[in-house]
């Protein structure tokens, strides 16, 4: 969660949670952030805010999202003759193929994946690149918005007009279904969001399903 200001020597306040729960052993979620220590690498890169929700068996999900959270930053910030969005988008797709190949190398990671959604927030506004259904949210004047799309069947079928009228069939659609993750497949589809202005006191939220599907917008 970050509080977002429109200038890099205004306050921004940044807070990381992670919980296992109460229904898994492990923690497949990973996230990280990078925040600009100087005025030059704001303007340049702005600051970066990424969660990755791992899947797969035995320790691949929790490889996945480490793998995720590491290089697209990494990438992205290496990039530097690309503007941020072609440059973050390069960061994903670099991290899929990275991801991918550790997959393919090793039966117990095959098929490995993870959810990506990375937020940037810059001095021409926030960018947002994800793929699956981790989401980010940004709340302005009590108001909360999401800002990403879900890649899942559930949302899919819903924007496509495709949801069962019946009320018991709609309930037997998978939730945790998702359509694009980033590991299993060699090509990727990104989706890039924004810029989205940025005022002061606006807070983004980053989280993956494991709490928005126990908790409602």
């Amino acid at each position: 969660m970050a509080e977002a200001s429109r200038s890099w020597k205004d306050s921004l306040v940044y807070a990381v949670l992670s919980d296992v729960g109460m229904r898994r052993a492990n923690n497949q979620d990973s996230q990280t952030v990078v925040v600009a220590d100087e005025m030059d690498s704001y303007r340049e890169r702005g600051h970066l805010f990424m969660v990755a929700d791992g899947m797969g068996a035995h320790a691949a999900g929790e490889l996945a999202s480490q793998l995720a959270v590491e290089n697209v930053a990494h990438h992205y910030l290496k990039l530097r003759d690309l503007s941020r969005a072609e440059a973050l988008e390069r960061a994903v797709h670099e991290t899929n193929a990275l991801v991918h190949k550790r997959g393919q190398a090793n039966a117990e990671f095959h098929n490995m994946g993870t959810t990506s959604s990375t937020l940037l927030l810059t001095d021409e506004g926030a960018l947002v690149a994800h793929v699956g259904d981790s989401r980010v949210y940004r709340l302005r004047a009590g108001r909360l918005e999401q800002l990403t799309f879900d890649h899942s069947l559930v949302w899919e079928m819903r924007a496509l007009g495709q949801m069962p009228e019946d009320a018991d069939l709609a309930r037997a659609i998978p939730k945790n279904v998702i359509t694009r993750s980033l590991g299993p497949n060699a090509t990727l589809q990104v989706d890039l969001e924004g810029p989205f202005p940025i005022e002061i006191g606006d807070v983004f939220l980053l989280c993956s399903d494991g709490l928005t599907g126990q908790v409602k917008d």
